[in-house]
């Protein structure tokens, strides 16, 4: 499989998840494979009530703790779902988010560089 459709299908991947298990997908997904790293960029998570709550800080700190907590909630199937797609186990998971463009990156490491 060539690496845009190993990224493409990681992204399809990953939306489904989120469809699922938050209920509801972002709306653009990029990702990119480098080295021993799955890095993607998912545009469009924030719903309407959480960029009007990220406003203030005490909303923004509330946000950004309660959608990390969710996505680490599902870290393991996170990592189960990428070595099933990639072949390769996941060593380490990381994730943030801005408030402010509403977008979310996620890092996965492997434990060896992808061929």
């Amino acid at each position: 499989m060539t690496t845009g459709k190993l990224e493409d299908r990681i992204s399809k991947a990953l939306t489904q998840w989120e469809k699922e298990y938050l209920g509801r997908g972002s709306v653009l997904v990029k990702t990119d494979v480098l080295r021993n790293m799955v890095i993607v960029v998912l545009k469009g998570i924030l719903t309407p009530a959480e960029k009007k709550l990220a406003e203030s800080h005490e909303g923004l700190i509330i946000v950004k703790r309660m959608r990390s907590d969710l996505v680490e909630s599902g870290g393991e199937q996170l990592k189960k779902l990428m070595n099933e797609i990639i072949g390769v186990e996941v060593e380490s998971f990381f994730t943030d988010i801005s408030t402010r463009t509403g977008e979310r990156v996620m890092i996965f490491t492997l434990t060896h560089a992808l061929e």
